[in-house]
């Protein structure tokens, strides 16, 4: 298929990204050379394992981490499945097993993560496993840190914000966030001390709720402000190609998900950075492999693309960045001049400045979205309207909705289209986007 004359034009990056071409070419290597079972003792299996522990060490350099933190998934969601019920399964056990009094822990998250994050919270609600506190958003899709902050309670257990918005593309202030906690911990322990000094390990009183991972440590002012409850989480999945995580201690959080279908790697592979002091409880049972918590013979040829994708997208990322930011501005002013002489308002969803180089997502009104999406496929120009996740649910994007309560607008939008840039794409790219919807929009305009 053909965009006249020229190639098709694939802008669902943030759906999935193609594989690189290096990670496919060291991937056939190690699929012919290392297929033993690497939890077998006989050499092939340590073999296998030494490449599993290379590509682990390789990913933590990479974010200025410990080996042992790395966890390996098998996707995002898959991450921060783990992460979220990991963390309440844990406290519930450790709670139980030490016959505390129980208070039902609570989750701080907001309203536009990942469904992999929402859905598992509604999961615990449902169950009355957990008590959760969605947090607003601003007109542009960046979290209220002050309604967070007021969130925040003695019975706080984890706290998960998406680092950037798979839909809208904005950028959460993650590290003000991870100060907020830092200080709540802090203020949390200093009433503890001030209420009981001398206590070891884990204590319950009416007010407090403090957890120590190692009784052996010594007293409670000699374990760190990590050591305490709530845990940060974060989704990066979509930050991974473009954001800071060159190191993981400066950005404050104590578990971030990544996968590798995001960062020009194999589908089917992701990562839980999970710090030392953070205790997790398996969701399932059936083998040691990865401390545990994801039993099962790894998926070796992933991880060792997974790992070579990520040492790729660190290398360019600060120079791919600067150059599909000038793609971005480029698109948003075409698209957004379609408002003069199309004859449908074009909205600009999410913050201006303050969002993926890579991200670009508008409403058009008084016009499906799911069509918008279908006619530019038929011209070879792939974009999507909401999360891939979320494809098949008929309701309207919530992400959109939540920006569109706290900022009305005139009620006539019909979703949103998701244009998400890549390596492959160029200028040119949105002069022929510009061009083909609006010979759509005109098409359509009878029908208005």
């Amino acid at each position: 298929m053909k965009v006249r004359g020229n190639k098709n034009i694939y802008l669902d990056h943030a759906g999935a990204t193609p594989i690189d071409k290096e990670v496919l070419k060291k991937m056939a290597f190690y699929e012919k050379e290392f297929f033993a079972n690497p939890s077998a003792v006989h050499e092939q299996g340590v073999k296998v394992r030494n490449v599993i522990e290379e590509a682990r060490a390789k990913i933590a350099k990479l974010m200025n981490a410990h080996s042992d933190e790395i966890i390996f998934t098998g996707s995002g969601t898959e991450s921060d499945a783990m992460a979220i019920l990991g963390v309440i399964k844990n406290y519930e056990l450790r709670i139980t097993n030490e016959k505390l009094k129980y208070q039902i822990p609570h989750i701080v998250t907001t309203k536009i993560e990942h469904p992999s994050v929402l859905e598992n919270c509604r999961m615990l609600e449902a169950k009355g496993e957990a008590e959760v506190t969605y947090v607003g958003v601003d007109k542009n899709g960046i979290v209220n840190l002050e309604e967070l902050k007021d969130s925040l309670k003695d019975n706080t257990v984890l706290v998960s914000v998406i680092y950037a918005n798979n839909e809208i593309g904005t950028i959460q202030p993650i590290e003000e966030i991870a100060k907020i906690i830092r200080h709540f911990r802090k203020e949390k322990l200093k009433s503890f001390q001030e209420y009981s000094p001398k206590v070891h390990g884990y204590f319950s009183a009416e007010k407090f709720l403090v957890l120590a991972p190692s009784r052996s440590q010594g007293t409670l002012g000699e374990h760190s402000l990590q050591d305490l409850y709530p845990a940060f989480h974060t989704d990066a999945c979509q930050a991974m190609n473009y954001l800071f995580t060159e190191n993981i201690e400066k950005l404050g959080m104590d578990l971030l998900s990544f996968n590798s279908s995001k960062i020009y790697g194999p589908k089917g592979i992701g990562v839980l950075y999970k710090k030392r002091s953070v205790e997790l409880a398996p969701l399932y049972q059936g083998g040691g492999q990865e401390s545990g918590l994801h039993p099962g013979t790894e998926n070796v040829v992933s991880i060792v693309g997974l790992a070579e994708a990520f040492a790729i997208t660190n290398k360019i990322k600060q120079k791919e960045s600067e150059r599909l930011t000038k793609i971005r501005n480029y698109g948003i002013k075409k698209l957004l001049s379609l408002s003069e002489t199309s004859g449908y308002k074009i909205i600009l969803n999410g913050d201006r400045e303050k969002r993926l180089p890579n991200n670009i997502n508008i409403s058009i009104t008084r016009i499906s979205s799911e069509l918008l999406v279908i006619e530019l496929s038929t011209h070879g120009i792939f974009v999507s309207e909401k999360s891939a996740c979320k494809s098949n649910d008929e309701n309207k994007s919530y992400v959109i909705n939540a920006i569109r309560k706290t900022y009305p607008r005139d009620g006539k939008e019909e979703g949103s289209l998701r244009i998400s840039l890549g390596r492959c794409n160029k200028m040119e790219d949105m002069d022929v986007l510009y061009t083909e919807l609006k010979n759509i929009l005109e098409k359509y305009k009878k029908w208005k």
